[in-house]
């Protein structure tokens, strides 16, 4: 639904405060401005700037807010047909006065005798709680593939501009997310570097606008699953999961959570899937997340959520979640609830969202997160990353050789048990040393040596309760012994 079917069911409706969340100021101004002339309804527009302007002409009173506000009485309608609108852009740097907030509050209650509306355009919402109950919030949503499209063609009018309908489909996806002028700028970008429309030109300005934001960053890597060795039913998993579908198609794709050792490939598999599947990548930070201000921290968690959902299809990538959730249990009595609020609003989207995002979270201690989080319906399947089999640390030692060109006839280490990050780590440091593998081997001691416990605690934790990642169904801890279900035997204890 557009801004303007929005804005007059509300004014049909006789609701009289009215704040639009838009970053697209002009845009906005432009659907009301043809939604009042369709309807014959009077306009009025102030910003500190311009003034106040009526129906496109200039009127008194142009610095001054409050007369501003009071000056929507003068344009009130003579018969229950016709409105008056007075369009109030950011606002929101002066709606703390005293004085602005009674004018506000007692135009707001006359205008539904009066026929009158006052529309605050902002990027935030910020409303003092003496008007929290008289506006009703409505959100400028961002640009569809449609108005995308539009905006594309409107930019590329030579002919060779325009992309075919396969690199066109390719350019609107790399465009989602963007507002109205930020993909016209991209637009115009690529046309100037390349002489037509290319995503590559997109996604450059795409990812500078994200790191802007701070909430969400766009990871640009050339990871591939050929890059990573093994994990061979997550591979299958996640491609089946992630294969086209019709746009129609109401099945949508949630997630998955990995769980594994340090250094087993997790972060390297979430990012070389993007790569894989042709989608964005996007990464969440949720330590950024975290405002100074009241009211802050939730504010960007709903942002950085709407930017993700207007980008779909597209990766959403968490890593090590249970560090960055660690606190909520007991946010209530050490950050007044921050953490628990921004849990639940994660959790919230990760059921309830429509948009083709599949989510990616990865942990080394999943016991640590609340039950809830990894319920059925929230992830498609959690997956257990156990240290690499024989089989696997073979092709990971051919892989890592020949990627740092290293001697491949030379003698490998012991059949350890190694990470993926270990053994990269040892052929980096032969070919950093000049020496053989064999002896680059010293310098790497295992996490498996350094932290067995914790190795053994997880593995143990996971056996029966993940889906594996090498071979399809449940992992199973190999060579673990079954729970003893022997008969209890008393013993004779003598008196003495």
């Amino acid at each position: 639904m557009t801004l303007s079917q929005h804005l007059y069911e509300h004014i049909a409706a006789a609701f009289t405060g009215l704040w639009v969340q838009s970053h697209e100021h002009e845009d906005a101004l432009t659907e009301i401005a043809r939604l009042c002339n369709e309807h014959e309804w009077s306009l009025a527009v102030w910003d500190i700037d311009r003034g106040l302007q009526v129906n496109g002409q200039a009127a008194e009173a142009a610095t001054d807010p409050v007369a501003a506000i009071r000056s929507i009485t003068a344009l009130a309608p003579d018969d229950r047909e016709g409105s008056a609108l007075l369009v109030l852009p950011n606002f929101h740097r002066f709606i703390n006065s005293a004085e602005i907030v009674q004018a506000l509050a007692h135009q707001i209650h006359e205008g539904r005798n009066r026929r009158t509306f006052i529309i605050v355009l902002s990027p935030i919402v910020q409303l003092p709680p003496e008007l929290e109950k008289l506006f009703v919030v409505i959100e400028h949503e961002l640009p569809g593939r449609e108005q995308l499209e539009e905006i594309a063609r409107g930019v590329a009018t030579e002919d060779g501009e325009l992309p075919t309908d396969t690199e066109l489909v390719r350019l609107l996806e790399a465009g989602a997310g963007l507002t109205r002028f930020e993909a016209e700028n991209a637009f115009a970008l690529s046309l100037v570097r390349h002489g037509r429309l290319t995503p590559e030109a997109v996604w450059e300005l795409k990812a500078g606008m994200l790191k802007k934001s701070g909430l969400l960053q766009l990871h640009r890597g050339i990871e591939r699953f050929a890059d990573l060795g093994g994990l061979d039913a997550l591979k299958a998993f996640c491609a089946t999961t992630l294969r086209a579908r019709p746009g129609d198609d109401p099945v949508k794709p949630r997630g998955i959570m990995l769980l594994g050792v340090p250094g087993t490939g997790k972060s390297a598999f979430a990012k070389a899937l993007g790569n894989e599947t042709g989608r964005p990548t996007l990464v969440l930070d949720v330590g950024a997340l975290m405002g100074s201000l009241v009211g802050q921290t939730e504010q960007n968690v709903r942002q950085a959520l709407r930017i993700v959902d207007a980008m779909a299809p597209c990766i959403l990538f968490c890593d090590e979640i249970e560090k960055a959730l660690a606190g909520s249990a007991s946010s209530g009595q050490t950050d007044s609830g921050v953490s628990a609020r921004l849990f639940g609003s994660l959790l919230t989207w990760l059921s309830d969202h429509e948009s083709d995002v599949f989510f990616i979270g990865t942990c080394n201690d999943i016991s640590k997160l609340p039950p809830e989080f990894s319920r059925a319906e929230r992830f498609d399947g959690v997956f257990f990353i156990d240290l690499p089999s024989s089989t696997e640390k073979r092709a990971i030692w051919k892989m890592y050789v020949g990627k740092f060109q290293l001697d491949a006839d030379q003698k490998l280490p012991a059949d350890m048990d190694w990470t993926g990050a270990e053994i990269r780590s040892c052929c980096r440091l032969a070919k950093l040393l000049d020496v053989p593998i064999v002896e680059a081997a010293k310098n790497v001691v295992p996490v498996a040596v350094t932290a067995t416990e914790s190795v053994e605690r997880l593995r143990s934790w996971a056996s029966g309760r993940c889906l594996s990642s090498c071979k399809p169904g449940v992992f199973v801890r190999e060579g673990k012994a079954g729970p003893r279900r022997g008969r209890r035997v008393a013993r004779n204890v003598s008196a003495n």
